[in-house]
This record gives structure tokens, sequence and C-alpha cells, in this order.
């Protein structure tokens, strides 16, 4: 009796939680609707980059987008979610400072989601799994906060970052210092640096990371037995910075190495290795021959 109870209460939370899942037509909390109108932001600054153009400028935002992206992988997914290296506190914060110009959220906030997806991935609980639809792993996860606590309750997995001020600083101040440097490039270089910059920058950089949040776990090869739907998608390791080696990333999750064979680009790594070789990146963490046997698959 205890357990058919039990999952009746399980079943209505399901019920509850798909519900919840609608894209627009629901309750936006304030951060929904902040998150979404740094996106549209970008989106709309993206479309007026044609008829604000220069080619320094558009340069400058192929720039903003690879610095991000290296930015991205490097300090928040690869130092901070799964500490597989570490970094002088000077240099630690300095990367993930320059990070929350990507507009992908604070490190607090980031680093929690990214442990929640591998916490529970492919399940009913994963913050964006593909098995609710692509388009709501590509984006639509990102705007619908009350449906993430729903699935993943409180962050209470980040108490290593939030026992730092720092961080508590970012989490509290992110959106004055994304102003504050939107401004900086309007001053410089008017308004074509500022569409194409934060603009087509920002754009590439937003949908280089969502492809790899829905498509690496939908279609591509697979090396190891993960026992999720990860997989590796070459081209996006090539413009996610090793990001898109997905399934290496799943199988060894706490390897500062995603690009696992010579031919896999992994530019993030390269940066790990460069640093490690000045002694600044230490406790680098890559498989082992043992543990690549393990979860190999056989042909």
């Amino acid at each position: 009796m205890g357990d058919a109870s039990k999952d009746d209460g399980s079943s209505q939370n399901k019920a509850a939680r798909k519900e919840k899942r609608a894209l627009f037509f629901r309750k936006w909390t304030r951060s929904d609707l902040a998150r979404a109108s740094a996106v549209g932001a970008v989106h709309i600054l993206c479309l007026l980059a044609p008829f604000n153009y220069k080619w320094e400028a558009l340069v400058f935002g192929v720039i903003i987008a690879v610095v991000n992206g290296i930015n991205l992988t490097f300090s928040y997914h690869r130092n901070l979610s799964h500490q597989s290296f570490k970094l002088p506190k000077w240099l630690e914060y300095l990367f993930a400072y320059s990070t929350i110009f990507a507009l992908q959220g604070h490190p607090i906030e980031w680093v929690s989601t990214h442990r929640f997806h591998h916490q529970f991935t492919d399940s009913d609980r994963d913050p964006h799994s593909p098995m609710e639809g692509f388009w709501f792993s590509y984006v639509f996860w990102m705007f619908d906060s009350s449906y993430m606590r729903e699935k993943c309750g409180a962050r209470n997995n980040v108490m290593d970052l939030k026992q730092q001020w720092f961080y508590r600083f970012l989490r509290n101040t992110m959106g004055l210092h994304t102003l504050a440097f939107w401004s900086l490039v309007y001053y410089l270089g008017g308004l074509p640096y500022l569409t194409c910059g934060v603009g087509i920058g920002g754009a590439l950089h937003y949908h280089g990371t969502w492809f790899v949040n829905s498509i690496c776990h939908i279609w591509g090869s697979r090396a190891w037995n993960t026992k999720n739907t990860s997989c590796n998608v070459w081209w996006l390791g090539l413009i996610g910075m090793g990001e898109g080696w997905h399934n290496n990333h799943h199988a060894f999750e706490s390897s500062a190495r995603y690009g696992l064979e010579w031919y896999q680009v992994d530019i993030a790594w390269y940066l790990i290795r460069f640093l490690q070789a000045l002694g600044l990146a230490t406790d680098v963490k890559v498989p082992s021959d043992a543990q690549k046997r393990k979860l190999a698959i056989t042909r």
C-alpha cells in the first residue's frame, strides 16, 4: 500500500512537471525574463549587424565568439564544474570573471546546472534532456527556472563555490558587469562594434553551446559505453573548442582532455597543456589506459 502511494505520488509529480514544460504559456519568473531578455537582445543586435557593418567589427565579433567559447569550456566547465585541473586563485578568478561576458549565467548557476546534468543524464530530472524535445534541450530549458527547481531541487551541489566571496559577488553583480562591457564596446566602437561584436559574436557562441546540449545527445558517434545518449560530433569539436567530443566527456567526466585522440581537435586542452607547462595548471586529470579499456566499445 505504501509503495503504491509512493508510485502514485511520483506519477503526479511527473505529470505536474510535464505541464510546466509549456514553452511560452506559463508563469515566467524574473530570472526567466532576464535570461530571455539577454538572449533576445543579442539576437536583435545580430539582426541589425548588416545595417551597421564594418569588417573590423565583424573580426571583433568572431574574436568575441572564440574567446567566449574557450573561456566557457576552460573555466566554467572543466575547471569549476569538474575540477579537472587546478589554477592559482587569481587566475581561476580571472577566467571565471571573463566568462560572465559569454552571457551563460554566473558561475554558481552554470556549474550547478551542469553538475545536475551529469547526475541525472537522460532521466526525467536532467535539466536539458532532448527526451523532452529538441527545442527544449536546445534553448527553452534556460527560461523555466521553476521547472528546473522541481526537477533538480535546490542548488546545494555548488557549496564549494558558494563559500567563496568572489563567486557570490559575481552572482549578485553579473548584470552590472555585462551592461558596463556593452557600454564600453559602444563607446569605443560605436554601433557596428555593438551589433557585430556583442550581436554576431554572442549569437555564434550561444548556438555553439546549445548545439552541444541538444545535438550531442541525439546524433553522432560513440566510442565509449557510457549508458547514456552522449555522442561525439566532430564539427562541434571544432567550433565548440573541444566540447563536441561529448561521449568522451561523459565517459571520463573528470578528464581535462575531451579530444582523446590526436586527431580530435580540442582547443581548450591545448590551453590547459600550455598553462601546465608554465606551472600554472596543476593536478591535471586525464583517463588512464585501464579506464579506457573498461569503457571502450568493442567492434
